[in-house]
């Protein structure tokens, strides 16, 4: 049986954290699952389907940082986010590996994950 929620660990560096309640690390539990956007149409024929498969689909990075934004940042969003992913100049690890070789916001996220954001920025 597939689990409602998953727990992740999060954590921000090189001056993130700074957005997020000056806190590096945070512990946040989060649903297994997603609700898609559809149509009234795709709505009526997922529920024909609703009692054959679990509702929406895995939750992934992409949604992570947009859950992050909407509910963990405190100021400056343009800072974190832009065109709905992390905006240039921040490294992002899925346990301790580059994104990029994990499939970016694509990665679905699995209990137990640790996901770092660290901004390689520096003002001067």
């Amino acid at each position: 049986m597939i689990p409602s929620t998953i727990s992740i660990k999060v954590e921000f560096g090189g001056g993130l954290e700074l957005l997020f309640s000056n806190q590096r690390t945070h512990r946040v539990t989060l649903p297994a699952r997603i609700p898609e956007s559809r149509t009234d149409e795709e709505n009526e024929k997922a529920e024909e389907q609703r009692q054959e498969t679990a509702e929406g689909r895995p939750i992934d990075i992409e949604y992570l940082i947009l859950w992050l934004r909407d509910n963990l940042l405190k100021e400056r969003a343009e800072l974190f986010v832009e065109n709905g992913t992390v905006r240039p100049g921040i490294l992002v690890l899925v346990n301790d590996t580059d994104w990029e070789l994990e499939g970016e916001g694509q990665y679905q996220l699995k209990d137990g994950d640790e996901i770092v954001f660290i901004s390689t920025l520096h003002g001067g």
